[in-house]
């Protein structure tokens, strides 16, 4: 039988869990507490640093704000616990959480009491949900950026269609609008890459396909099949050549595709707000705005979930906890705001308001600038208008992953971590029918099940 390799994360999680953390430490003014966040960048640090140093400001509390990689984090995180020296707050993705609770790792009583104390209704149900593992709360959640289908309005009301409502509808388009150089959809076709995965997960979701069902392999059900044959034409739409993550942004801002499957991270490229990322379409040459009028979005198709991925606010066992309680509540609420400008089309908040029905935060991030180039920089209810601005929320209220919040959320995180599915796409791509695809994914799902003993 073949042997699962884990992430590194989960590896040394697995060989680290049996030491569990430290004792929590007492709260105290004069300590200063350690904040691991994701965001990296000079500017997105800047603006996490002045957050904490208003928190410091009000609470005498000082903070350590160090930039940590997800990868990094999770090791650090598991070196740390073993040693007894944990960071106090960490900012992270739901991949971890069930992995994490696991071994002891995070608090699972904190969390609860911060939402509790902020007002359990002032969050989406989905985010709640999604940091939810074995009945608790794994973590804070903060905020998301879902999966869209960009589509290019134009092309679509020449050809006669209407904006897709689903994947069949994403399949009739992408097969009628590929010609003349354009690709009828730019997604990811690269077998094993994780933008691949993100996309398989995605279009399978809102086919009505699920992974597991209580704790039954479920991949190679009708419904999957139904989606792979999907994803196969699809795939075929994309034209020639493996489509990565920058290949297949290049292809839209190229006005080389007539769909693109991706984050809601494009909506300020499109846009052309990012400078790494310019349009260069033809029409755009003329006129820099046309691919923005001509694009439109798409969030959830039908009543699926849209495919989302949300930061979360976790305090590791062994962690100031008053005080790490004290700074997250501070960056859900005064510092709420500042905090999702460091990257505001890919940080939509899942908390809207400060009271239940409130949209008070939701309503200041649709202000908010996106983009890296100060000169340009626009809102996107500036650039799009509210409808656009209240699409991109209305699927963050539904996000949902294969997993998250039941009992199969470590099964579902290993297999795509390890890319266990998305490998098995080099054959779909090349012609194998898609029900020979699921029997085999699904037989590398029950392997992984196995291997972990469940």
């Amino acid at each position: 039988m073949r042997k699962v390799t884990l992430s590194v994360a989960t590896t040394a999680l697995l060989l680290t869990g049996a030491c569990g953390g430290a004792e929590p430490q007492e709260s105290s003014a004069a300590a200063t507490l350690t904040f691991w966040t994701p965001h990296t960048t000079p500017d997105r640090l800047a603006v996490q640093q002045s957050v904490a140093a208003k928190f410091t400001s009000k609470t005498g509390i000082n903070v350590k704000v160090v930039p940590l990689e997800s990868k990094q984090a999770s090791q650090s995180l598991a070196t740390g616990a073993a040693s007894g020296k944990v960071p106090d707050v960490i900012l992270y993705s739901p991949n971890l959480i069930a992995a994490w609770n696991a071994q002891g790792f995070i608090d699972t009583e904190a969390p609860q009491q911060i939402v509790d104390e902020l007002g359990a209704d002032t969050f989406t149900e989905s985010a709640i949900r999604m940091a939810t593992v074995g009945g608790k709360l794994g973590a804070v959640p903060s905020d998301g950026w879902g999966h869209v289908i960009s589509y290019r309005k134009d092309l679509f009301k020449s050809a006669g269609l209407e904006a897709p409502e689903s994947v069949e509808d994403m399949v009739t388009a992408a097969q009628k609008l590929a010609k003349d150089g354009v690709r009828g959809i730019a997604m990811g076709t690269q077998p094993g890459d994780g933008y691949t995965g993100e996309g398989l997960e995605s279009l399978l979701q809102a086919a009505g396909c699920q992974l597991v069902t209580n704790g039954t392999v479920a991949i190679d059900s009708p419904e999957c099949v139904t989606g792979l044959d999907a994803v196969q034409k699809l795939g075929a739409a994309a034209g020639t050549g493996e489509l990565d993550v920058a290949a297949a942004r290049a292809a839209y801002l190229a006005g080389d595709a007539a769909m693109l499957l991706f984050s809601s991270h494009i909506v300020d490229e499109v846009a052309g707000l990012d400078k790494d990322n310019p349009v260069t379409c033809e029409e755009c040459k003329k006129d820099p705005t046309y691919l923005a009028e001509n694009t439109g979005f798409v969030t959830a198709l039908g009543t699926a979930p849209q495919y989302g991925q949300t930061s979360n606010y976790a305090i590791p066992r062994g962690a100031s906890v008053e005080n790490a309680k004290k700074f997250v509540s501070f960056a859900m609420s005064e510092g709420y705001v500042e905090m999702l400008s460091t990257a505001a089309e890919g940080r939509i908040p899942m908390r809207p308001g400060p009271a239940k029905g409130s949209t008070e935060y939701l309503d200041a991030w649709a202000d908010l600038p996106v983009g890296n180039d100060p000169a340009t920089k626009k809102s996107i209810k500036a650039v799009y208008g509210e409808d656009v601005v209240d699409q991109l929320a209305k699927g963050a209220a539904s996000f949902g992953r294969w997993g998250w919040g039941t009992d199969d959320a470590t099964l579902a995180g290993v297999v795509f971590s390890q890319g266990t599915l998305s490998k098995e796409l080099g054959p779909l791509f090349s012609g194998t029918s898609p029900a020979d695809v699921a029997k085999k994914m699904a037989a590398e799902v029950g392997s992984v099940k196995q291997d972990l003993g469940e």
